[in-house]
């Protein structure tokens, strides 16, 4: 689904199958978005003349991953609300985001209010957060896997999936985290770009030491 012509808003809700409602909400969060990244450092100002792609299409893309019974999703370090914000516009219920930088946690409060999406977000550091079990952890260009892994292992119950969104380096990085986790993994290709790949693990437990 790369491209080098940027991707437009209608064509990024008919990828999603979202409501015509919806993407209006998602068009208020790309508004806002690019109104604060003026004055704060949200997202890469590279990836802004193809934010649809690069950002709402890369966060949405995991809504047909997740349960719609699910009971809570928990999205790990999720800066300007990628993916955890997107999902829940989508519709994705009980959405925590955690997020560690004040001005940061202010956007996300603005664009919950101004979209009216139900939303908690936590201004803390994942570990700094009280822990349970979530159905679903998600997180995005947060830390390489094996460090990821040990921040969201918190979170993982018997049947928690988490969801990961992965660059080129996603072997590598794989390679590193089996020498301390065991867990079931799938690869799933990304529909925005080639090279990056959707991390879907469960079953995850640290390596028992002989």
């Amino acid at each position: 689904m790369s491209g080098s012509r940027p991707l437009t808003a209608k064509e990024c809700g008919k990828i999603l199958n979202v409501s015509r409602e919806t993407l209006a909400r998602l068009e208020e969060y790309v508004a806002l978005l690019v109104k604060w990244q003026r004055r704060v450092n949200l997202v890469a100002e590279s990836t802004l003349a193809d934010v649809w792609r690069r950002h709402v299409l890369d966060s949405g893309q995991l809504y047909r991953y997740i349960p719609p019974n699910a009971a809570s999703i928990v999205d790990i370090g999720s800066g300007a609300g990628f993916p955890g914000l997107v999902l829940a516009i989508m519709g994705v219920t009980n959405v925590e985001l955690i997020e560690s930088k004040g001005k940061k946690c202010h956007f996300l409060s603005e664009v919950a209010a101004t979209t009216k999406t139900r939303v908690t977000i936590h201004q803390a550091r994942a570990e700094q957060v009280a822990t349970r079990n979530a159905a679903i952890v998600t997180a995005r260009a947060v830390a390489p896997l094996d460090r990821l892994l040990e921040v969201a292992f918190p979170f993982f119950g018997v049947n928690t999936v988490g969801l990961f969104s992965k660059g080129q380096h996603v072997d590598g990085e794989l390679t590193a985290a089996h020498k301390c986790w065991n867990m079931s993994v799938e690869k799933i290709q990304s529909v925005t770009d080639s090279s990056s790949t959707i991390l879907r693990v469960s079953r995850l437990r640290h390596v028992r030491r002989k």
